[in-house]
């Protein structure tokens, strides 16, 4: 199954963290959030990403390209134009990068992916956000419910926008007001056709709007109630309260044993 990563936005809550950089490339613990992403995917056996790109994809794109130089021991031997690899630190990754464009938006990002896609389910989320979200039950919990969406609703302290969850996990009503309440937290599993709820001409449209309220509408839209971790990298503190957890070796998110190795 793939899973979709958005990496295109702007980031520019970040301050001059984003100048040079893409959101999903400002790093926590020396590593970029989207690498951390990643690794919980990964954690549980999903390994096949399409990284949806639009400002500074360039950068999302040199990474990768030189992801094994980056975290390998080696020697240059610049005199005689030799380099020796001692220890090579890989990923059992195989990593998709479309160019989405700068100002599209999330719908209009994941509509480009289509035909990479196929016809299969796939997994949906953003860049810019870590949990120890269980991936298996979360794929599980989809299976079970039926619908066409699942996406993992979350309970913060606030600030986001609020879910209407009934008994049966199917959420009624989608919004994007803030309210202290269960919100979207990503950690999307999709079935295939929910991307007929995507408009053609998607460019202006982002999924957590008219698509997603629309397959609410139609009853198929279904939460995987998380309480444990989540944290969105949206604000400059959001940055520091993460490199915090993550230098205290302790950071929930974690869920490969990083600091184990």
């Amino acid at each position: 199954m793939h899973t979709l990563i958005l990496a295109g936005g702007k980031g520019t809550r970040l301050g001059e963290e984003t100048k040079l950089i893409p959101k999903p490339m400002v790093e926590i613990g020396g590593y970029p959030i989207l690498w951390h992403i990643m690794k919980i995917y990964s954690h549980y056996g999903y390994n096949d990403f399409i990284i949806l790109t639009g400002y500074k994809g360039h950068v999302i794109k040199d990474y990768f390209l030189n992801y094994y130089n980056r975290y390998s021991d080696m020697t240059i031997d610049m005199a005689n134009n030799d380099v020796q690899i001692h220890k090579m630190r890989t990923e059992p990754w195989t990593v998709t990068m479309l160019y989405t464009g700068p100002d599209t938006m999330t719908a209009g990002r994941i509509a480009k992916a289509k035909s990479y896609i196929g016809n299969e389910p796939f997994m949906l989320t953003y860049g810019d956000g870590v949990s120890d979200v269980d991936i298996s039950k979360l794929v599980d919990s989809h299976a079970k419910s039926g619908k066409l969406v699942t996406l993992t609703a979350v309970k913060p302290e606030g600030r986001f926008g609020a879910l209407e969850i009934q008994q049966d996990g199917t959420i009624s009503q989608f919004q994007e007001k803030p309210s202290d309440a269960w919100i979207n937290g990503g950690f999307f599993v999709c079935e295939n056709k929910a991307l007929d709820y995507i408009p053609a001409d998607s460019h202006d449209i982002m999924w957590e709007r008219t698509p997603l309220q629309n397959i609410a509408k139609d009853g198929q839209l279904h939460a995987y109630k998380h309480d444990g971790f989540w944290h969105p990298m949206d604000m400059l503190k959001d940055k520091e309260d993460l490199n915090k957890l993550w230098a205290t070796e302790k950071a929930p998110w974690d869920v490969w044993a990083h600091f184990k190795k």
